[in-house]
């Protein structure tokens, strides 16, 4: 019998080069599987699969990890308020992970020796795949054809045509990765460090041009409705992309540092991931004290970090998820929104949990907790250490 051989599959060149390769040179048995985080719709799900099964594969799975993605990542994203380098939701990194996880699962299920990818030597889904691979799976031996054979595109649609399979050859001119956190642009612009893209690059074009105000509400962190109308977060993330995405918000260029050392640019569109974590973070500096923010913004900044590199399987990342979602016990009310185009602004928040309630006082006008002399008694003890310090090596 044939060894079985687990491809990601995508049905692109490379993964459509993989399937014939995988089959043809290594005589291996090839079950093909492509993984959804929200980024297909049904008709390219069915037209994946049948480009599947033409290029020979035994058999062809998918795998819908959408709402998985969203309550093992995302959500913690959303609590942590994640934005790689102030700007990137990780779209495509936490994508990247679950779906390799997933993929891992898949390998396991059907009892296979090998599991392949299509990924190049340049990039960080490599790192991300084969680690991921090796942890979950470290018996399973990883092929990865294109990296391993150094091939260019023109020689993967020649061996293509070799083996009677017709390809495209004419490349996209931008290329896009869609999924429920948001999607990826690239393009000539984005291999450069001064060029910014077009508005046609956009898979999104602006087509909404009055303002438009959002009800937005949370409940422990977590987004469950818009307008009024309540809804499990995976649909409220969709609802809001779809109202968002045509201002052109959530439109930007991420900068950043790849796991194999290297600068990179890409472009990304992720109207309804920018609105939700700058809506919550404007709803927890009202819920939460400052040293539960000080804290989260430090541990969400490592974990938003280690997750980009593909770490996501450490357990310190449990150990930060159940911190994060401890903070989230207040973090429930409405938080008010207003979309233009291409910028949107949180207005403001109303929450039975808000710690700027004028019972207390109004900041900058008066108090009613204390008196001006607790002020002034509490300002020498709370500067006395420092005083010390400056009075002993003055005098040295």
């Amino acid at each position: 019998m044939k060894k079985k051989v687990v491809l990601a599959f995508s049905g692109g060149l490379d993964t459509s080069f993989c399937c014939i390769y995988l089959a043809q040179e290594r005589g291996l048995e090839v079950h093909s599987v492509i993984v959804n985080t929200g980024g297909f719709s049904e008709d390219e799900l069915q037209e994946i699969e049948s480009r599947a099964y033409a290029l020979g594969v035994a058999s062809h799975a998918v795998v819908d990890e959408t709402e998985n993605y969203y309550q093992s990542c995302i959500r913690f994203l959303v609590f942590g308020n994640v934005l790689k380098n102030a700007t990137y939701p990780l779209s495509v990194s936490a994508e990247r992970v679950s779906q390799a996880t997933a993929i891992a699962n898949y390998v396991k299920k059907i009892g296979a020796d090998y599991v392949a990818h299509g990924s190049t030597g340049a990039g960080n889904d490599q790192v991300r795949f084969d680690m991921i691979f090796n942890i979950l799976i470290p018996g399973v031996e990883i092929i990865t054809p294109i990296r391993d054979l150094k091939l260019s595109r023109e020689a993967e649609i020649t061996y293509l045509h070799e083996h009677g399979v017709e390809f495209n050859a004419e490349k996209a001119k931008y290329s896009i990765n869609k999924g429920l956190w948001g999607t990826s642009v690239g393009g000539k612009e984005t291999l450069t460090s001064h060029d910014t893209l077009p508005e046609e690059a956009w898979p999104t074009q602006v087509t909404e041009t009055a303002p438009k105000r959002l009800e937005l509400s949370f409940r422990k962190g977590e987004l469950v409705g818009i307008d009024g109308e309540k809804m499990e977060p995976v649909r409220a993330i969709q609802k809001l992309q779809a109202i968002a995405q045509p201002f052109g918000v959530g439109r930007d260029i991420h900068v950043g540092d790849t796991i194999i050392g290297i600068k990179g640019r890409v472009g990304f569109e992720a109207a309804a991931p920018l609105v939700i974590i700058k809506a919550h973070h404007t709803l927890e500096k009202h819920t939460l004290t400052k040293w539960q923010l000080s804290w989260k913004e430090q541990l969400a900044s490592f974990y938003g970090n280690w997750l980009h590199e593909g770490q996501f399987h450490d357990p310190i990342m449990r150990d930060i998820e159940a911190f994060l979602l401890n903070t989230q016990q207040t973090v429930s009310g409405k938080v008010f929104v207003e979309l233009q185009p291409y910028r949107f602004q949180v207005i403001g928040i109303e929450s039975d949990h808000d710690l700027m309630s004028n019972k207390f006082g109004s900041y900058g006008e008066m108090n009613n907790a204390w008196s001006g002399d607790d002020v002034k008694g509490f300002s020498k003890i709370f500067g006395n250490q420092v005083m010390i310090w400056h009075k002993v090596n003055q005098d040295n």
